[in-house]
């Protein structure tokens, strides 16, 4: 399916503070990824030909069940395969105009991408400030006090709890230090895998409000979610991977209309009931061939 230039400049320009401008058909995207094929050991294809872009100031929604390939598209990005034994086997991650396929994790936070990996991984035995201070370790004093008073404007728990170790808190806050630490090194793209994982309905709702403000500051994020109806509230356009593929791309109000979706990603089960306050959206075509004109655009 491919999208027009009014489409891509609806989608980025909800998103974008004011004086950002407008995404056009040929402004270059944060992060465009074209015919990416990822494989472990040397045997296992668990990522190919995959092609799709964030635009910049853009929310896009990663989607597909376990082992369809979403960790390892963004482990692509990151630059964090071979410690797993995987390698890019072809295709480009362009980042900033950077062909970033299997650079060094330092090149890729360099060039201003960071990923809170599911599971939080924060440093356990240091404070809230120091686990902080760790992911501003790139910045100035000035630019890392300014960073800092951010997070704790995002998320007041964590300066309430300034001084406590990551390992008492809870998981809730575990994920909002993990998100805050991410922040610190001033991202151009912000990737979350799972960022929903392990928590109460009620943190979930918090946190996506952090990553659509987030956003609507004006950084992107690639979301990888299995909690689909979290990733929509803040998305406004995603991927679908099968078996490690790009099965279904478009905005998330269309996608939502889609059979496909709503029976195995939001639990519907009528065929032909209209999504809230509107007419049925007809379902997309499947994905059957590489992005038009090497990329998507939003």
């Amino acid at each position: 399916m491919a999208f027009s230039p009014e489409c891509c400049a609806h989608h980025t320009s909800a998103r974008r503070p004011a004086g950002h401008g407008e995404c056009t058909d040929v402004e270059q995207p944060v992060l465009e990824i074209t015919d990416l094929s990822v494989t472990y050991n040397g045997v296992v294809e668990a990522v190919r030909g995959v092609s799709f872009a964030v635009p910049r100031g853009a929310c896009v929604a990663m989607l597909g069940s376990n082992g369809a390939g979403k960790t390892t598209v963004l482990r692509a990005v990151s630059g964090n395969l071979a410690r797993h034994r995987a390698e890019v086997v072809s295709g480009r991650v362009v980042v900033e105009g950077q062909d970033l396929a299997g650079r060094s994790m330092s090149d890729v936070v360099a060039a201003g991408v960071v990923q809170v990996p599911e599971g939080r991984r924060i440093l356990g035995r240091l404070t809230v400030e120091e686990n902080l201070r760790i992911g501003g370790i790139r910045r100035g004093r000035r630019s890392w006090a300014s960073s800092r008073d951010r997070v704790f404007a995002l998320f007041p728990r964590l300066a309430e709890r300034r001084q406590q170790l990551g390992l008492l808190l809870s998981g809730g806050e575990q994920q909002m230090l993990a998100i805050g630490r991410a922040l610190m090194s001033g991202p151009q793209l912000l990737m979350l895998d799972e960022p929903s994982l392990g928590l109460a309905p009620q943190v979930v709702e918090q946190v996506a409000g952090v990553i659509a403000q987030i956003n609507r500051e004006g950084t992107s994020v690639l979301l990888v979610e299995q909690n689909t109806a979290m990733a929509f509230s803040v998305a406004t356009s995603a991927v679908v991977l099968e078996l490690g593929a790009v099965s279904l791309a478009g905005p998330t109000a269309e996608l939502a209309g889609t059979d496909t979706v709503k029976e195995l990603y939001l639990g519907h089960t009528g065929r032909d009931s209209a999504p809230a306050g509107g007419p049925a959206v007809q379902p997309l075509a499947p994905w059957r061939g590489s992005a038009p004109a090497g990329r998507w655009a939003w």
